[in-house]
């Protein structure tokens, strides 16, 4: 039943939406809200992604760094509430390469970091026993595991992963950084939040009323009718239509979508160990193929591409508890903006052409080459502003509110984020790096200066 007022409506039960609404009422004490959502909570794009998390970024400034350090700290408190119920875990993130150049570009990006609040960088030249170099810890939290490791000899590299390529040089370790299931952490998230007031109704958010400058209430079509529901406030956190949403309020939000995929396929042979870290290739990749699998390729147009150099950026990480053979893979090598639409499609060849990717890093996933059995592909749309920062704050609308544009990080930035529009929204004190997330932002001469040279998957993965 959906109820004829609300203090606030939430557009959207994805990870931003159902996190805004735990906040909002487990924080601040505000219980009368009304989250709407279309589908089944979380299914559009929050289920979609590596469900990983970091507190490895570049700047320009640190308020990224910042940000994320907040969203660890709240997800490691909430995996102190609930019993750890959505496994997070700090196993890290690993880059490698065989090119002897980016190993000084690790180390510039790695103190950049580290300046910015990152965590202590630690470079290791050789010495198997260096003390300073700690092993990563498969499951749960090792707090004492920050920073990251900047390992610049190839037979220590080997040693830690001996399943990497002969011809790796440099590896770079950042340390708080892992993964999560995201399902489960929304659900606890959701169930908390309806203990506390929050109701969840499954419908279509038709028309915003902002007579008068301001939210007056939302037009909600559920079970084939439209109702209005009475409301001072309302949140656009609907993911990757957010763009379509903020038309309702006649404000345009700067964003584009971005179609990401990802691969699962079974590891039978057990190439790669259940407690390896997310590991990604940091270097361009030309695909393997025969001499006649190259040559029919290139014959063609339409395949011609997967003979040709592909970006950097193919990553993996395992999925599952003890018995998992699981691998999730992932590599955009085509991030040109796409209108969001649903269902999503991918190339024929897309679970092919990832595992022969990764067979750079990691040789021993040849094996599966051509011989993938039946990869699971899905995938969703990173909604993203021109330089990959989020918009979370106020419009210019009294009472609306924006909590997107969270690209592929989401899930990671899911906490942090809410805090942030829980605080706008109840009138508490805001963390000094929320105007560098606000619609606002724009506004500013020298940030749109800035803007002229941003590469927009500055921190994408």
């Amino acid at each position: 039943m959906i109820p004829n007022t609300a203090d606030i409506v939430i557009c959207g039960a994805g990870i931003a939406g159902i996190s805004a609404a735990y906040h909002l009422a487990a924080r601040h004490g505000i219980g009368d809200v009304l989250l709407i959502e279309e589908r089944s909570p979380l299914m559009m794009t929050s289920d979609k992604s590596t469900e990983a998390y970091r507190n490895w970024w570049p700047g320009p400034g640190d308020a990224m760094v910042r940000f994320m350090n907040r969203s660890i700290d709240l997800l490691e408190e909430l995996a102190g509430q609930s019993d750890n119920v959505f496994h997070l875990n700090r196993r890290g993130y690993v880059f490698l390469t065989a090119d002897p150049a980016k190993a000084e570009v690790y180390r510039r990006s790695a103190e950049e970091s580290s300046a910015l609040g990152a965590g202590e960088l630690r470079v290791h030249h050789g010495r198997p026993d260096d003390p300073s170099f700690p092993s990563h810890v498969a499951e749960g939290i090792a707090p004492e595991l920050g920073g990251a490791d900047l390992v610049l000899d190839p037979a220590l590299i080997r040693q830690r992963f001996p399943f990497v390529t002969d011809d790796v040089v440099a590896m770079l370790h950042p340390r708080r950084c892992g993964w999560l299931s995201a399902q489960q952490l929304g659900m606890w998230l959701l169930d908390e939040a309806k203990a506390r007031g929050v109701q969840m109704v499954n419908g279509r958010v038709t028309a915003v009323d902002t007579t008068g400058g301001q939210v007056n209430g939302v037009t909600i079509r559920a079970g084939g009718r439209e109702q209005r529901v009475s409301t001072r406030v309302f949140v656009n956190a609907a993911g990757p239509l957010i763009d379509v949403v903020g038309e309702m309020l006649g404000v345009e939000l700067p964003v584009f979508n971005e179609l990401h995929g990802k691969v699962a396929i079974n590891d039978p042979l057990g190439v790669v160990p259940r407690d390896a870290p997310l590991m990604i290739w940091s270097d361009p990749v030309v695909l393997p193929w025969s001499d006649a699998e190259r040559a029919e390729l290139a014959a063609a147009d339409e395949t011609r591409w997967l003979t040709e150099t592909l970006p950097a950026g193919v990553h993996f990480r395992p999925e599952g508890g003890p018995g998992a053979q699981t691998l999730l893979l992932l590599w955009t090598y085509d991030v040109r903006p796409a209108p969001a639409t649903w269902p999503t499609r991918f190339e024929p060849e897309y679970a092919e052409v990832v595992v022969r990717g990764l067979s750079r890093m990691i040789p021993g996933l040849a094996a599966y080459a051509g011989n993938v059995g039946r990869p699971y592909v899905d995938g969703g749309y990173y909604c993203k502003t021109q330089e990959n920062r989020p918009l979370i704050g106020p419009l210019p609308i009294e009472g609306a509110y924006v909590f997107g544009a969270l690209s592929g990080y989401g899930i990671m930035a899911s906490q942090a984020g809410a805090d942030l529009l829980a605080a706008q929204i109840a009138g508490s004190a805001l963390p000094d790096y929320a105007p560098a997330f606000a619609l606002g932002r724009y506004d500013d001469p020298a940030y749109r200066a800035l803007l002229e040279g941003w590469d927009p998957t500055t921190g994408q993965l």
